[in-house]
C-alpha cells in the first residue's frame, strides 16, 4: 500500500493509530489483569471456599492457556485478513461472559469449562491479536509503540493483584469474579469496537509476497529454530520467575525479602523493554535473541547457583526481570523483523503457540524436577542450561532479505 506525503499528513490517519495504541493500551491492562493475574490471588479462596485441591483449581487455568494456544493460529489468520476490531470486540464480549461463569461455577466440571472459555478469550484479546494490530498499522513505527504498550500493559499485575486481593477479601472470590467481568466488559468492549476502526492495510507488502507465503515461511530453517528457541527460553524464564521465591527462601532469605525480590523483578521487566530499542537498533535479530536468551540464561545460573550475600541474590533477580521484559518486546518483533507484517497474525500464532505450552508446563515440570532431585540450586542449572541452548538456536534464525515478506 503506498502512503502519499498528503496521507501522511491527513490528521484522521495520524489520529487513528493514536485512538487505537490508547485502546490497546487500555484493554490489555485490564485483559490481563482480569484473565491472568486476578486467578492466583484468588486461588486460596476458591479452593477455601469450594473444597477443590489447588491441583485441580490450576488445571483448570493451564487449560486455559493451552486452549488460548491452540485457537492462536486460527484467530492470527483471521486477524491478518480481516482486521483486529470483529475478533477483538468479540473475544471481549466472550471473556465477560466466561469470567460470570468463573464466579457461578458450582462444581470443579463447570469451573473447568469457563476457564477454557477464558483461553478462548485469551487468545482473542491479549497480546498476540494487539501485537498484530500494532504491528500491521504502525509499519516502521510498530518498535516505539510496541514498547509503549508493553509497558503499560506491565502495570497489569500491579493494579490488579492487589485490587483482586481487597476485593476477595471483602466480598469473597464469586463476587470479586463478577465485578472484574463488569470491569471487563465496560472498559474493553466498546474500546476494541471504537478504537480499532483505523483502516486495514492490505495483505501485501513491498517485498511482493501476500498472505498466503505464510506456510512457506512456517516450513522453513530459520522460523522452526526460532519457535524452538523462544519456547525454550520461555520454559526457562517462566520456570525461574515462577519458583524465585523458595529459590531465594532456600538460599536463607526471609520470606519477606524473597517477596520483594519478586517484585523488584517485576520492575526489572520495565527496564528490559526501555533497553531494547538501543539494543534492536545496534544488532541483528539473530544475535540480538541469542544475546538477551544468553543473558537470561546467566541470570537464572547466578540465582540458583550463588550461595549470597542477599544484595546479590536479589540483583540477580532484577537482572533475570531485565531480560524477562527485553524478551517480550524479542517475541512481538521476531517476526517482522525477519519476514514483514503481511502475515504477522498467523505467524505469530504459531511461534506463540509452543511458547504459552511451554509457560503452562514450566511451573509443573520444575516443581517435579526438584522435588526428584531435593535441590532448587539443580533446577535452577537446568533451567539455565535450557537458556542457554536457546541462544545458541537463536544464532540460527537469520534470514535471507530476499525471503522476507
Amino acid at each position: 500500500m503506498t502512503t502519499t506525503r498528503h496521507d501522511k499528513d491527513d490528521p484522521r490517519l495520524r489520529a487513528g493509530p493514536r485512538g487505537t495504541l490508547a485502546a490497546l493500551c487500555v484493554t490489555q491492562v485490564v485483559g490481563w489483569g482480569v484473565l491472568y493475574y486476578s486467578f492466583p490471588v484468588a486461588l486460596p479462596a476458591i479452593t477455601a471456599d469450594t473444597g477443590w485441591s489447588q491441583a485441580n483449581a490450576t488445571a483448570a487455568f493451564s487449560a486455559a492457556l493451552v486452549v488460548a494456544a491452540g485457537a492462536g493460529v486460527m484467530v492470527g489468520r483471521r486477524i491478518d485478513r480481516h482486521g483486529p476490531r470483529a475478533v477483538m470486540t468479540a473475544g471481549s464480549v466472550l471473556a465477560s461472559i466466561a469470567v460470570v461463569a468463573v464466579a457461578l461455577a458450582p462444581s470443579l466440571g463447570w469451573f473447568l469449562a469457563a476457564w477454557i472459555m477464558v483461553g478462548l478469550a485469551q487468545s482473542m484479546v491479549l497480546y498476540a491479536p494487539a501485537f498484530t494490530a500494532i504491528t500491521r498499522l504502525y509499519g516502521p513505527a510498530r518498535n516505539r509503540s510496541l514498547l509503549v504498550l508493553t509497558l503499560v500493559a506491565g502495570l497489569a499485575s500491579t493494579i490488579f493483584a492487589p485490587l483482586t486481593a481487597a476485593l476477595v477479601e471483602h466480598a469473597g472470590w464469586r463476587q470479586t469474579y463478577l465485578v472484574l467481568a463488569a470491569l471487563l466488559a465496560v472498559t474493553t468492549v466498546p474500546a476494541h469496537a471504537l478504537g480499532l476502526r483505523a483502516p486495514w492495510p492490505h495483505a501485501r507488502t513491498s517485498h511482493g509476497l501476500d498472505i498466503g507465503g505464510w506456510r512457506t515461511i512456517a516450513r522453513s530453517r530459520a522460523f522452526v529454530a526460532l519457535t524452538v528457541a523462544t519456547a525454550l527460553g520461555a520454559f526457562a524464564m517462566f520456570a525461574a520467575t515462577i519458583h524465585l521465591v523458595p529459590m531465594l527462601t532456600w538460599r536463607g532469605l526471609t520470606p519477606t525479602a524473597a517477596a520483594w525480590a519478586l517484585g523488584l523483578s517485576g520492575a526489572g521487566q520495565l527496564l528490559g523493554r526501555i533497553a531494547y530499542g538501543p539494543l534492536a537498533a545496534r544488532t541483528t535479530p539473530p544475535v540480538r535473541a541469542s544475546l538477551l536468551l544468553a543473558a537470561s540464561g546467566l541470570t537464572i545460573a547466578a540465582v540458583g547457583l550463588l550461595a549470597g550475600p542477599p544484595l546479590t541474590l536479589i540483583a540477580a533477580a532484577v537482572a533475570l526481570g531485565v531480560a524477562r521484559g527485553a524478551f517480550t518486546l524479542l517475541q512481538s518483533t521476531a517476526i517482522s523483523d525477519r519476514w514483514g507484517s503481511s502475515s504477522y497474525g498467523v505467524l505469530f500464532g504459531i511461534l506463540n503457540a509452543p511458547t504459552t505450552l511451554a509457560m503452562a508446563l514450566a511451573p509443573w515440570a520444575a516443581a517435579a524436577f526438584t522435588s526428584a532431585t531435593g535441590s532448587y540450586p539443580a533446577t535452577f542449572a537446568v533451567l539455565a542450561a535450557t537458556a542457554c541452548l536457546a541462544a545458541l538456536i537463536a544464532l540460527t534464525t537469520g534470514v535471507h532479505r530476499s525471503n522476507a515478506a
